[in-house]
């Protein structure tokens, strides 16, 4: 009899894509798969490594899932830090029974069985096999409305302060007619948006021309964004991108295309040419301020977000300030603000740590608390307007809301009933709350 395994998801939705692409091996495999650790005879926690507090939450569930249950479950480490730390993990946590690489997710009933077998521990940190294809049930998607396709994975950036290309290895993208045929697919299955990612989609290239041939653009990403539009998916949002790849032809092909949604995240990390010299960035701030202007000068009303770190290594006060003036000339919809956390094996993690954890939370508070009022009367400027909005689920602060995003990608709230999920739907602002939206249904 096969065992029941329940996976647990921590970090990007590239982990969300590897727990579903995971579920879906298993399941063909004979395993059922729980609804609930305390029900399942197999853990799989699914990992993320991209910052300090992510690595230090993991250890801390392994803990508390051996005393769970009387079932004692067999514990795997899946995803970056899986990649990363290896055979270290069962130092550091001896209760775990596998580790499971990034690539090895196609391969994780063959460990289970292993275990089953009388190996004490397995550990698989090598790359995805010939034929592994990412194939995912709909069963397993995370939405039944929403779907997650990655278009390339790993990086070859090598920002100095980031883990990725060491946990996800090279980039390697996936052929066109791999990704246009899936997304063919999840429109036959009642699917209405999808969502593109990776690491760095703007970096997307692949080995051969199959399935771009009839889609014109100034780069490999640029005609995969208009051969998946041609697809006649309803709503399609791509994340994330990179400054330095960024090409202007990706506004030109949103503007084209109405389902291409007008949302773009494009991380910045600093204002100040100094640091993000440091972080090997490999653009300016002048080149960033270009490609916001295309985006913010487009036909259409375009939704910016971005990422920020402050206290990196040698931040001054005067590198601090660029990049509040920076985040005063993007005007972001969103900002993900981090304060710097070493990580060991990065560049960065050789550079001296020297801005004061108290200074970088004063930094962090008032980039944060800036950024909230600017994000304000942004929010406040769609009242009276009507966005086309994906309903997604009930509202967790009322039974009498739906609840969705818009094609900018802001959560937008609504009074009315469960029949209409997964409907896409007008609704015009009444009301703007701190980071959604709410609204009424125009007939």
């Amino acid at each position: 009899m096969k065992s029941t395994v329940y996976i647990e998801t921590m970090g990007c939705q590239m982990n969300v894509a590897d727990s579903e692409r995971a579920a879906t091996n298993l399941r063909r495999a004979g395993y059922d798969l729980a609804t609930s650790a305390e029900a399942a005879d197999v853990v799989l926690v699914n990992t993320c490594s991209i910052r300090e507090r992510a690595e230090q939450k993991v250890y801390k569930r392994i803990r508390q899932l051996r005393g769970l249950s009387s079932r004692k479950p067999l514990i795997g480490v899946m995803g970056c830090v899986a990649q990363l730390e290896g055979e270290a993990i069962l130092a550091k946590a001896p209760d775990v029974d596998m580790i499971i690489g990034t690539r090895a997710t196609d391969r994780i009933s063959t460990l289970i069985e292993r275990l089953r077998d009388g190996e004490r521990a397995v550990i698989d940190l090598d790359e995805r096999g010939p034929g592994e294809s990412w194939d995912v049930s709909p069963v397993e998607r995370h939405s039944p409305f929403v779907a997650f396709v990655p278009i390339i994975e790993g990086c070859n950036k090598f920002c100095s302060f980031c883990i990725v290309p060491y946990s996800r290895g090279r980039e390697r993208s996936r052929t066109a007619t791999e990704i246009v045929n899936e997304v063919k697919r999840l429109r036959e299955l009642g699917f209405r948006e999808v969502h593109l990612i990776g690491q760095n989609v703007n970096s997307y290239r692949p080995r051969s021309e199959e399935g771009l041939e009839k889609s014109t653009g100034a780069t490999p990403f640029c005609r995969l964004l208009r051969a998946v539009a041609a697809t006649g998916m309803a709503r399609i949002k791509f994340t994330t991108s990179f400054p330095r790849d960024f090409h202007p032809d990706i506004v030109a092909a949103i503007e084209e295309w109405p389902n291409l949604c007008d949302w773009v995240h494009l991380p910045v990390q600093s204002g100040s040419n100094r640091i993000l010299k440091g972080m090997r960035r490999g653009h300016l701030v002048a080149d960033y301020f270009r490609s916001v202007d295309a985006i913010k000068n487009s036909k259409r009303r375009m939704s910016l977000t971005s990422d920020i770190i402050v206290g990196f290594p040698g931040e001054t006060d005067a590198d601090f300030r660029e990049t509040m003036n920076l985040v005063e000339r993007c005007q972001y919809d969103g900002l993900f603000i981090f304060k710097y956390s070493s990580r060991p094996g990065t560049p960065a993690s050789r550079f001296m740590d020297d801005v004061p954890e108290s200074l970088k939370k004063t930094r962090f508070l008032e980039l944060e608390a800036r950024q909230f009022e600017l994000q304000n009367t942004i929010y406040r400027s769609y009242i009276g307007r009507a966005v086309s909005v994906l309903v997604e689920g009930q509202s967790a602060r009322s039974e009498k809301d739906l609840t969705g995003h818009s094609t900018c990608h802001k959560v937008v709230n609504f009074q009315s009933d469960s029949t209409q999920l997964g409907e896409i739907l007008n609704v015009r602002i009444t009301e703007a709350k701190s980071y959604s939206l709410y609204g009424q249904q125009v007939n």
